[in-house]
């Protein structure tokens, strides 16, 4: 049986389960019937946790595994992880940025094609036989118009490389001028939403971000403007969307991301002018395997005494 013990916070795809439990004594928490009970039981053993984005890691939970020495994150967000709690006590933790950039890159502009020409409802109407007798309205060009992007890291840079093959004006906010693109910078989110057309979002997520797109935000982006999220639910305050999808402050939403996913608030379900994605961002074969291998390439590397290929802390 190998001799490295780890806990898993939740499932990996097949192909990655199968090495780590050739590698590693995997236990998996998501599993047991009473996780109190299998962290007191094998908490002393646990050497590593490999998490998700989403699931991450409590203090709680660390605290319980009192020889844990590394966190390998399947994904780009540390946000659920406590990184605080992490650095104090000299615990390692990674997670998978750059294989995921493009593919959320291109959901993004995949969510703002279907949402500015309700794609999804016209497959809708050809679907129901009630093309020739039901009109499709006209909807919304997305080439030649102007783009916000609230976030301008990796991910903000790829999508603003993709909306300017658009022919799209973009300008941009973030916690600072990044100085190695030629995009606007606007340092006030207010004035970013009242500018463009669409607003696209995807800035880190915890607590310096949590409902940075609100209502304020939301009246300036307008009536005819158009928010797509791919980001987190926390940077949204999901309140004033939904009001704003209501009463057409805005024109339509695009949506990867929510709170308490995936008991999404009830609402958006009968909302018309919303495109609602599974947190699917990521979710190609290709991108899932490159994610994967980079948690085993972290684990193993830890493993090892080698430098981690992608810390975090």
């Amino acid at each position: 049986m190998p001799e490295v013990e780890i806990l898993m916070a939740g499932a990996y795809p097949e192909w990655d389960m199968v090495d780590l439990e050739a590698t590693y004594r995997v236990h998996r928490l998501w599993e047991a019937a009473d996780r109190q009970e299998l962290t007191s039981r094998v908490g002393k053993d646990i050497r590593a946790i490999a998490t998700r984005g989403e699931l991450g890691a409590s203090a709680e939970l660390m605290a319980q595994l009192p020889n844990l020495e590394i966190v390998s994150c399947y994904g780009v967000g540390t946000d659920a992880i406590d990184l605080s709690y992490a650095r104090a006590n000299g615990i390692r933790v990674t997670n998978t940025p750059d294989v995921l950039t493009e593919d959320v890159a291109d959901i993004a502009l995949g969510l703002l094609l279907a949402t500015a020409r309700q794609i999804p409802q016209a497959d809708v109407l050809v679907r129901s036989g009630q093309w020739g007798s039901v009109a499709m309205p006209l909807v919304t060009r997305v080439s030649g118009k102007k783009v916000g992007i609230a976030g301008m890291g990796r991910i903000g840079k790829a999508i603003a490389k993709r909306a300017a093959a658009f022919g799209c004006d973009i300008s941009y906010f973030a916690r600072h001028d990044h100085q190695d693109v030629a995009y606007t910078y606007e340092p006030d989110l207010v004035a970013l939403a009242a500018w463009a057309d669409f607003l696209i979002v995807i800035v880190p997520g915890g607590e310096a971000t949590v409902k940075i797109i609100n209502a304020e935000v939301l009246r300036a982006l307008g009536p005819n403007g158009i928010l797509i999220n791919v980001s987190r639910g926390t940077t949204v305050d999901e309140e004033a969307l939904i009001a704003a999808l209501q009463d057409r402050t805005i024109q339509a939403a695009g949506l990867d991301v929510f709170l308490n996913e995936p008991r999404i608030d009830a609402r958006f379900l009968t909302l018309q002018n919303v495109v609602l994605q599974p947190h699917h961002g990521s979710g190609t074969v290709e991108t899932r395997k490159a994610m994967g291998q980079l948690v085993r390439d972290n684990l193993a590397a830890h493993f090892a005494g080698r430098a981690l290929p992608t810390p975090v802390v």
